[in-house]
Parts: structure tokens; C-alpha cells; sequence
């Protein structure tokens, strides 16, 4: 048997969340399918003192903002998972838990379909119950995170060297005495590096090309100088080529206890160990790229330029500002471009911070480009009622963040409404 619905959402974290939000206020009938529990990623995604590391006055979704005492601060795990279960109880989204969706494909093109009709058929397996359903049109919200990505040298390893990507980690008492070796520099490699040498812990830090910038400037928050300058709301498509990479590394910077700097070359100064980017395991001996001074140096001149930004902002609007230093100054530089040699005898664990990859081989629709990027106008794809919410830079920066995603969600919402109005709904649905 088939069940109709006229909209399905694929992912039950706050983008799906979001767009459920519109459909349930404009009584559209739908249904979130999650293959987790909603919001899962929140409770077992992150570790121990994880928090965000953009202020909470941006921490906003369609009819929910927020309303805390400390706009300016930054929410920790525990906080933002109360705040996001507020959410979900305001409005009760329609959320089938525990149903993963093993398929999806326009009416026609499945295996064994020979229905022509528009619409999608979405297969899906759960522990209670496994099915079909046919759906008139289909947002795909699962953002753009799916699986650890874990370079091949890990197999190579000794069996007493304990690993674990960032997803897992969870505190640094949960990894065994010794080093650990932490490899990348984006924000989940440089904040788990920082709470691992906070601990005392010694800590051996692979650094990859991720850039950086100041946490405060100017007597404030740099994301709230950011924003008054347009920058966050300017489109993808209203930057240069070069700046519309999806696969960017984001600014390392913390929001912890307050917010402050991560600043790899004080930590260093402070007992932290730095090498270049991880390349090799030969033997008992881990090979490291020499562009570690090169890494260092670019991402200070992000962290420069950004504020060479703000100084002009301020310019431009004669707005009268607290003085000091534009630039950052080195205070430490490394004797060799790869940093100290390091055996696998010299460590207890390792951390990959190494990022995810993408995972749609469920969804059979012609909408990937040769990299596996989903390729669509603001979340719409040339596959009529097929729609992405909640990737990275799917519109602007905020796509995918607290800070965008009511906008991409109520665009979607908006797209979604048309259609219905226009009568595009599969021939001979219903439940069969």
C-alpha cells in the first residue's frame, strides 16, 4: 500500500523543523521522516562543553527567537538543545522518528515504476513499520554533514591507539592518558584541541588551512560588525567564484566562556604541540606537510583582513569606536615548517577532526553536479518539487546556520505554496 502526502521532508533537525513550521501554519498536510530521533545531532553529535560560537541574538527560526538573558553570549549544548526542544513544542511538527528513508525518485524513473505521473515515491524502513510513500513534492533537509570522513592512513595505526572523529568526542577524560594527536584546524579541531589542552592534557595539533578571525574588535563582537555591514546577507551568487567553494573549512574562534580568540601560535607558546597538515604514516612515524608556517600566516592575514573590513565600515559611517591595534601580531612562530617529528609510540589517541562527506545515494534524481554537490537556485532544484534546505551557503552565509535558515525555509515555503496553488499534484493519488 501507498500513502499519499502531499509534502515530505527528509531530516528532522531545525531545518526540517523550520519548513514544518510554514506547513503547519498554512495547513499544508506533511510529514518529517527521521531516521534518529528530531534533533538527534544536538544530543549525540557534540561534545561535553561544545557551544556556539555565534552570539545568540542570531539564533533565530520562523516564529521562535532567542529570549535569554545574555543576547550577546553563547548558548552551550545543554542550552541550545532546551532551546530547540522549546521549539519542536511549540508548534508539534509532524515527525516520524525512526524512519530512514532508503529511496527516492520521480514517479517513473524507480525501479519497476511505470506510473508517469509527477510526484516522487519515497521507500522508507523503520523498526515499527516499513513502507512507500508517494509525495507530491519533497525537501530534502539533511543538511549537508552526513559521514565522518576519516582518511585511509587511521587503518594503518597501531590497535592501542584509540581513535575517534570530532562527531564522537565527548570529553577528555573519555580518551585514555597520554598525548593526543588532533588533526584539522576547522572550528571543531581548534575548539576540541583548546579543551583538551584546557584539561592539561598534552596535545600534539596537525594544522590544517582553515582561516580565523578575532572574536572582539572595536569593542565588539566581530559577527555583530559583520552584520551591519551587509556582508553575511549578501547571495552566493553575488560573490566572486573563487568564494563560492562549498566545501570551505569555517573561521576557527570559540564562543566558551564568554567568547574569546583561538589563537593556535599562544597555545603553542603555552605547551601546545604544532605541526603542519598530516600526509603520511610511514612505519612508526607520522609525516607532516611543510606548509605550517604557511597555514599560520594565512589564516592571521583572514583575521587581518576582516578586520581591515570593519575599520572601513566604520570609516564609511564615521561611527565613533574604541581605539587599538588593527593588526594581529605574531606572538609565536615555529622553528621548522612541519613542526617536531612525532612517532605513532608517542601518542595515546587521536582526534579526526577531518570533516564529513556527503551521502546521497538514496536520492535518484538528476540534480548532483560531478563533485556530488546538490545544484539548485536557493534551494530549488531543476527537478520539478524537489527542493535542499539547510545546506552550507545554500543562500548566504546564515544558509544552514541559526542566522539564515527562516529566510531559505520561508523561500521554500513560499515555492511550495505555488505550486500547490498551481494544481501540480501526481495523477491517481491517494492511498492504494
Amino acid at each position: 500500500m501507498s500513502e499519499h502526502l502531499p509534502v515530505v521532508i527528509v531530516g528532522g533537525g531545525q531545518a526540517g523543523l523550520a519548513l514544518s513550521w510554514h506547513l503547519v501554519a498554512g495547513g499544508v498536510e506533511h510529514a518529517i521522516l527521521e531516521r534518529d530521533t528530531a534533533l538527534h545531532t544536538w544530543r549525540d553529535a557534540r561534545w561535553d562543553s561544545f557551544c556556539l560560537v555565534t552570539p545568540n541574538w542570531q539564533c533565530q527560526l520562523p516564529g521562535y527567537r532567542y529570549g535569554g538573558p545574555d543576547p550577546d553570549g553563547f548558548m552551550v549544548r545543554l542550552e541550545i538543545i532546551e532551546w530547540l526542544d522549546g521549539y519542536r513544542a511549540r508548534f508539534a511538527p509532524p515527525v516520524r522518528e525512526h524512519t530512514a528513508v532508503t529511496s527516492l525518485y520521480p514517479r517513473g524513473d524507480g525501479p519497476g515504476a511505470e506510473d508517469p505521473a509527477g510526484g516522487f515515491v519515497v521507500r522508507t524502513a523503520g523498526e515499527l513499520i516499513s513502507g512507500e510513500i508517494v509525495a507530491d513534492q519533497v525537501v530534502v533537509a539533511t543538511g549537508g554533514y552526513h559521514t565522518p570522513a576519516i582518511p585511509r592512513l587511521a587503518e594503518r595505526l597501531p590497535d592501542g591507539i584509540v581513535q575517534v572523529h570530532s562527531s564522537t568526542y565527548r570529553n577528555p577524560d573519555a580518551l585514555p592518558a597520554g598525548a593526543v594527536l588532533v588533526v584539522g584546524t576547522g572550528q571543531s579541531g581548534a575548539q576540541i584541541a583548546e579543551d583538551l589542552h584546557l584539561a592539561g592534557r598534552r596535545v600534539h595539533l596537525a594544522v590544517g588551512n582553515a582561516p580565523r578571525f578575532a572574536r572582539r574588535y572595536r569593542g565588539r563582537d566581530v559577527i555583530a560588525w559583520m552584520h551591519d555591514t551587509g556582508h553575511y546577507a549578501k547571495p552566493v551568487t553575488a560573490r566572486p567564484l573563487e568564494e563560492r567553494a562549498l566545501d570551505r573549512t569555517n573561521h576557527y574562534v570559540t564562543g566558551r566562556d564568554g567568547g574569546r580568540d583561538i589563537d593556535l601560535r599562544a597555545l603553542a607558546r603555552a605547551g601546545m604541540t604544532l605541526h603542519g597538515r598530516l600526509v603520511d604514516l610511514t612505519g612508526s612515524r607520522f609525516h607532516f606537510a611543510a606548509d605550517l608556517t604557511t597555514n599560520l600566516d594565512a589564516a592571521d592575514e583572514v583575521y587581518n583582513g576582516i578586520n581591515t573590513l570593519i575599520d572601513a565600515h566604520i570609516t564609511t559611517n564615521g561611527l565613533d569606536v574604541t581605539t587599538g591595534p588593527s593588526r594581529y601580531e605574531p606572538v609565536w612562530r615555529p622553528a621548522t615548517s612541519t613542526g617536531p617529528g612525532l612517532g605513532v609510540d608517542d601518542i595515546a589517541a587521536v582526534v579526526w577532526a577531518t570533516g564529513f562527506t556527503r551521502d546521497y545515494r538514496w536520492l535518484h534524481a538528476g540534480v548532483f553536479d560531478g563533485a556530488g554537490h546538490p545544484q539548485h537556485l536557493r534551494g530549488v532544484t531543476a527537478v520539478p518539487g524537489l527542493y535542499f534546505l539547510g545546506l552550507p551557503w545554500q543562500h548566504t552565509w546564515g544558509s544552514g546556520r541559526f542566522a539564515g535558515l527562516a529566510q531559505d525555509a520561508a523561500h521554500l515555503a513560499e515555492h511550495i505554496g505555488l505550486r500547490r496553488q498551481a494544481g501540480a499534484r501526481p495523477t491517481g493519488a491517494g492511498r492504494s
